[in-house]
């Protein structure tokens, strides 16, 4: 730029730094094309802001291939004036699928992890989640728009269990789905950070804070 209208590259730099100009960065965005998109939208914020009585709200969703990376080298923790280090290079040790619900009154999570993201172990989890509250309370399930969620054995199970009543957030608006924000912490705060030798050591990794929830 500053070649192509002859000043200087400081003349270009004060320009942009006196209009808070910074063009080296981005964000990202996408808006939902869903056509129900408000109908939607009220539907899980009235959910969540005024929840039926005598009924459990359940923020559901999964993270799905989760990697077991084991780093090449110990990396170092965090001290006063360094950050904590790890390499960057790494070995991978397969990979698992996290299912989970968000009980969203308590703040509970429920999870399960399993090798693959299908149907079948998506009806795993609605039996773990029958299991886990039982009797006959209302169980409101907020999810996503996956084909695991609408499969046809999957609604077929939902009609002979009424109790669990589906919501589901707009096309493109995951960001609806208050579990996403579980997932994010469980990310950066447990696994992004650590290194795992197996599967069996990262599905450890996943229960400690999710017992601590």
């Amino acid at each position: 730029m500053a070649e192509t209208q002859k000043v200087s590259k400081s003349t270009v730099s004060n320009i942009w730094r006196s209009h808070n100009l910074k063009p080296h960065r981005t964000k990202t965005f996408k808006l939902s094309r869903d056509a129900k998109f408000l109908e939607k939208l009220t539907d899980v914020v009235g959910l969540y802001l005024n929840p039926p009585q005598q009924a459990v709200v359940l923020c559901v969703d999964e993270k799905s291939q989760i990697q077991a990376l084991d780093r090449t080298q110990p990396g170092l923790p965090i001290k006063k004036g360094r950050c904590g280090t790890m390499t960057h290079d790494y070995k991978r040790n397969a990979t698992t699928t996290l299912f989970a619900a968000l009980e969203v009154l308590s703040g509970r999570v429920v999870g399960q992890c399993h090798e693959r993201h299908r149907h079948q172990e998506f009806l795993r989890f609605l039996r773990r989640l029958n299991h886990e509250f039982p009797g006959k309370t209302p169980l409101h399930l907020v999810m996503d728009n996956y084909g695991t969620h609408k499969h046809a054995k999957v609604r077929d199970w939902l009609k002979r269990h009424p109790r669990f009543v589906c919501h589901f957030v707009p096309t493109s608006a995951s960001w609806l789905n208050l579990v996403e924000r579980w997932f994010g912490e469980l990310t950066s705060k447990r696994i992004r950070r650590d290194s795992f030798g197996s599967v069996p050591e990262l599905k450890q990794a996943i229960d400690e804070p999710k017992n601590g929830s």
